[in-house]
C-alpha cells in the first residue's frame, strides 16, 4: 500500500493520528476536554492541539504543536519557509506540509500503535519504505530502502516530550537489533510489521502485511502473526495466514482464553476463475476474508 490513508487510534487517552505513507510523520491530538471513559466520544476531538513527533538522535523526542494561532512555535517557521496558511483549518488540511515545516521526523510508513497495559510505553510499526535514501537516514529510521520495516517505541515524559528506542528491526534470519542485542532466527523472521496489539497480560501481538511482490519473491512465506514478550525480548511465530492474505486485527475475550484474528483478502491477485487460494472453504470455492477463532486444546490462557 503506497497511497496515503489515515487512521485514528487512542493512545494514553490521547488520539494518535497516523497518516499511512512512506515518508509521513506520527501525530497526536491532545483534547482540551478532560477524558472520562464513561462519557468519551467524538466531542473530545472538537478542541485541542495537534502535535507531530520529532525523534531526536540522542533518544529523546519532542511533540511539535501544529497550531498557528495558539502557540508561537510554528508561525516563525511558516514565515521562514515562505508558506502561508490562511487559518488553522488550512494547517489541518495540509498537515504533512505543516509537520515538515515544524521539523517533525519523516518515518517509514507508520501504521499501527499499541500501549503496554502496565508501563504505558507506546509501540509503533513502521511497515516499510523502499524510497528512503542514504541521505535520509537517521537513528529512528536507520536503514535505506527499508523494505522490511521495524518497530519503534517511546515512553511519554510530558505532554511535549518522550524518550524512544527501536524495539525491533524486522528482516530475514540473522537480522540484528543492536539496542537490545537481539537477532532474528528462522523461527521468527518476518517483514512489514503492521498490526499491533497488547493483550491484558502484556504480550505484544505483531501482524505482518507484506505486499504481493514480497509474498511471491521474498524469503518470508505468507503473512503471519507473532507474539513478543517485550521484557525478555522473546519473539515467537504464532500463526501463518493463507496464500495472498494480510493478517490484520486481533482481540481476545476478557479471560484471554479465546482469540479472534482477521484474515483479509486471501488469494489476492487471483483471476475470476483461477484462484491462488481457496481459503477458507477449500475445494474449488473462491477465497474470502474471514475471522478465525482460536482456543487452546486445554482451554487455557492463550500465550501461557
Amino acid at each position: 500500500m503506497q497511497a496515503t490513508k489515515n487512521s485514528l487510534q487512542w493512545v494514553n487517552r490521547s488520539p494518535i493520528l497516523v497518516m499511512i505513507h512512506v515518508l509521513s510523520s506520527i501525530y497526536k491530538f491532545v483534547s482540551a476536554e478532560l477524558y472520562d471513559p464513561a462519557s468519551a466520544g467524538p466531542h473530545l476531538l472538537d478542541s485541542g492541539t495537534l502535535y507531530a513527533a520529532r525523534f531526536n538522535d540522542d533518544g529523546s523526542g519532542e511533540w511539535l504543536p501544529l497550531d498557528d494561532y495558539i502557540t508561537p512555535i510554528l508561525k516563525p517557521k511558516v514565515v521562514a519557509a515562505k508558506v502561508e496558511f490562511t487559518d488553522q483549518a488550512d494547517v489541518l488540511l495540509n498537515t504533512r506540509l505543516a509537520a515538515d515545516i515544524a521539523g517533525a521526523t519523516k518515518m517509514n510508513r507508520p501504521e499501527w500503535g499499541a500501549v503496554h497495559p502496565e508501563t504505558g510505553e507506546v509501540y509503533f510499526t513502521l511497515t516499510n519504505n523502499s524510497r528512503r535514501h542514504n541521505s535520509q537516514l537517521n537513528p529512528a529510521n536507520p536503514r535505506s530502502s527499508n523494505t522490511q520495516g521495524h518497530i519503534i517505541r517511546w515512553r511519554e515524559a510530558s505532554i511535549t516530550g518522550f524518550d524512544w528506542d527501536i524495539f525491533l528491526l524486522s528482516g530475514e534470519a540473522y537480522t540484528y537489533t543492536p539496542q537490545h542485542q537481539f537477532m532474528l532466527t528462522e523461527e521468527n523472521h518476518h517483514a512489514s510489521p503492521d498490526g499491533l496489539w497488547f493483550d491484558p497480560n502484556g504480550l505484544l501481538w505483531i501482524q505482518t502485511d507484506m505486499s504481493g511482490g514480497q509474498l511471491r519473491e521474498g524469503a518470508f512465506g505468507n503473512n503471519q502473526m507473532l507474539v513478543a514478550d517485550v521484557t525478555s525480548h522473546q519473539i515467537k511465530r504464532f500463526l501463518v495466514g493463507p496464500i495472498g492474505c494480510e493478517v490484520t486485527g486481533v482481540v481476545m475475550t476478557p479471560d484471554c482464553r479465546t482469540m479472534f484474528v482477521n484474515i483479509q483478502h486471501p488469494g489476492e491477485g487471483s483471476g475470476p476463475y483461477s484462484f491462488s487460494s481457496t481459503w477458507p472453504d477449500r475445494g474449488t470455492r473462491r477465497p474470502r476474508s474471514a475471522t478465525v477463532i482460536i482456543t487452546k486444546d486445554d482451554g487455557g490462557i492463550i500465550g501461557s
